[in-house]
């Protein structure tokens, strides 16, 4: 008889919300609204993130996309893109908590903090975001601060109150992977909190690789918006995500100098 595996319970919790899903996706850069339907439902993700201030401006890609989505199954995770200073982000912080009272979400308090002054490489301000984060900390919101993977700065917003960090991979749409893979390790094993890897995963390889590091969960935008077909590389991001926490918990075996059989020989 070949014996089964129990399925392992293993959610996320964020700000007291539960995830069954560690994939958070994003609604920008999409052709069309339909490839976007298309592709949330393959990455059998539970949380969206999407640009509060593009939605309200109704910015090109971003007309109509609110409507498009159930927010009865999904979880919104308001962003301040845009944003170059934290006055600016908390004021768009605050929209974004009514923009969820309208959808029907009156207990979401969440948002994404994005401080981004740099307009050419889209880094974020550590000092900028610090202090926007202190503040929305204090007004009540659930917190989840977009980061250079600075070990020193996850600590100082996880002692803020956040409810995460979220170091980037590499620069926002670039698709270069973990380049940041030594600091985000150092992030993962001082945080108390849990740590989403947000920005530069280009494919489902690099995904999985994230949460094998430890990492609690990653959010995918581009990677998924400009593949040649957005909704099946959806599906290959929530799985890589599920392989690579799988395989974190099971922990792998132990990196040798030199070769070991599998079949020893009898003694």
């Amino acid at each position: 008889m070949v014996a089964t595996v129990a399925p392992v319970t293993d959610t996320l919790v964020i700000g007291g919300k539960v995830f069954h899903s560690r994939l958070f996706t994003g609604t920008g850069r999409y052709r069309t609204l339909e490839q976007m339907q298309a592709s949330i439902t393959a990455s059998g993700c539970e949380m969206v993130t999407v640009a509060v201030r593009r939605v309200q401006t109704q910015a090109v890609g971003h007309v109509g996309l609110v409507e498009a989505l159930d927010w009865g199954k999904l979880w919104l995770l308001p962003n301040t893109a845009g944003c170059q200073t934290a006055e600016e982000a908390i004021r768009v912080a605050r929209l974004g908590r009514e923009m969820a009272k309208v959808l029907g979400q009156e207990d979401n308090s969440f948002i994404k903090l994005e401080v981004i002054p740099d307009g050419k490489y889209l880094l974020p301000d550590p000092v900028g975001t610090l202090h926007a984060a202190e503040q929305l900390v204090k007004e009540g919101f659930t917190v989840l601060p977009y980061i250079n993977a600075d070990p020193v700065l996850a600590q100082r917003l996880e002692a803020a109150g956040c409810a995460t960090v979220m170091p980037l991979g590499s620069p926002i749409g670039s698709g270069q992977g973990l380049r940041n893979a030594s600091n985000i390790e150092i992030i993962i094993a001082q945080a108390q909190v849990p740590v989403v890897v947000d920005a530069g995963i280009g494919t489902p390889s690099e995904a999985a690789q994230a949460m094998e590091m430890g990492a609690q969960a990653v959010l995918v935008n581009t990677a998924i918006a400009q593949a040649q077909d957005p909704a099946r590389m959806a599906q290959a991001m929530g799985l890589a995500v599920k392989a690579g926490r799988l395989a974190y918990l099971a922990g792998r075996m132990p990196v040798q100098s030199q070769a070991t059989p599998s079949s020893p020989p009898e003694n």
